[in-house]
């Protein structure tokens, strides 16, 4: 469907507060390549949790001009082609307390997306530090290919979600499909925690990316610091450091594959979808830094994301089927308590003394 003219100037100016937050960041607070400590990346991830809680606030209060519905009519034409759990029926002439219901649900929905992103995210975390590890990235780079690689992420999920979006739109029944596939990465992610069966290490030379890259360009071995390429002889050469944000790209990928879908569960509108999705990614760089420090800390985390994506996978599935019909606060709830759950089980095993082996 094309896009209205308020659609247009709505997303037009969340883009342009997007690019002006990267440019600043990039312009201003990373021009010394270094690695930030744990206050530091603190501070950033409370910043960047901040501004997507104001824009949480901005969607109640507001939320009807991203559609620009400001109609009875409207709204409940967005209600049906987004399938929102709410009912605005009796209200045909209480236009504002319609715009009320409707924007409280989108800003819920907006939050609950956010918080399954932001939580999955988590598990990408894990992925990107085991790529810096096994391409023995200097950490004052870190932050240099994070930058990029986040660019590069808005510019793959707006395809992605926008691309889902207009499938679902067509084909109903593609939401279980999605289901199904989040029911099963639930399931392998809770087999590899209990299995403790997960890759270590990546094989830098065989990585299909890696392969990829060689066969279709010039890649130099050698080290040229934060440099992503070099020209030698008038030819140009793709650095090691390109290789590892491609990578980092590919894999941002296939972790859309599962969280895209999960936002999915809890809200059709593709522009939620977008907006929850990229305040998520934005604060991952400031997450990255942080979980760094705590890694160790959340043992459990892991299987409570396994939980998290199975509940969403069924709830996806048993709503298109009629049984199972759950409002965004309850949704919200349920994914809360399993996240929280999953954290105090980690901070109260962590809190037990381990045994030591005493010798003699």
């Amino acid at each position: 469907m094309v896009p209205s003219l308020h659609e247009v100037i709505f997303f037009s100016l969340f883009l342009l507060f997007i690019f002006l937050m990267l440019a600043l960041d990039l312009g201003v607070f990373s021009r010394k390549q270094h690695k930030p400590g744990f206050g530091e990346a603190l501070t950033w991830t409370c910043v960047w949790v901040g501004i997507s809680v104001v824009f949480y606030f901005l969607i109640k209060s507001h939320g009807n001009l991203i559609h620009g519905s400001d109609t009875w009519e409207a709204i409940q034409e967005r209600i049906v082609r987004f399938n929102h759990p709410i009912s605005i029926a009796g209200l045909e002439n209480q236009v504002d307390q319609a715009i009320q219901i409707y924007n409280k649900n989108l800003a819920l929905e907006y939050l609950t997306g956010y918080l399954i992103e932001y939580s999955l995210s988590v598990d990408n975390v894990f992925v990107i530090i085991m790529i810096f590890l096994s391409f023995s990235v200097k950490q004052k780079y870190y932050k240099k290919v994070l930058f990029w690689g986040i660019l590069g992420a808005v510019v793959m999920r707006f395809i992605f979600i926008f691309a889902a979006s207009a499938l679902i739109q067509q084909f109903s029944w593609f939401l279980t499909v999605f289901g199904v596939l989040l029911v099963i990465l639930g399931i392998k992610m809770g087999y590899e925690f209990f299995t403790k069966k997960n890759e270590d290490v990546i094989d830098t030379d065989r990585h299909p990316v890696v392969r990829f890259a060689s066969r279709w360009f010039s890649v130099t071995r050698e080290d040229h610091g934060e440099k992503f390429w070099v020209r030698k002889n008038g030819k140009l050469f793709i650095t090691p450091l390109f290789l590892v944000l491609l990578i980092i790209e590919f894999a941002d990928v296939l972790f859309a594959v599962d969280s895209v879908p999960a936002v999915f569960s809890v809200t059709q509108d593709p522009y939620i979808v977008f907006f929850s999705n990229i305040f998520a990614i934005l604060g991952l760089r400031s997450l990255f830094f942080l979980v760094m420090n705590v890694m160790n800390r959340f043992q459990y985390l892991k299987l409570g994301l396994a939980l998290l994506l199975t509940f969403v996978g069924l709830k996806m599935i048993l709503h298109f089927l009629g049984w199972l019909h759950l409002t965004t606060s309850n949704s919200l709830i349920i994914i809360v308590s399993i996240l929280a759950a999953s954290m105090l089980a980690s901070i109260v095993q962590n809190m037990i003394p381990k045994k030591t082996n005493e010798s003699g």
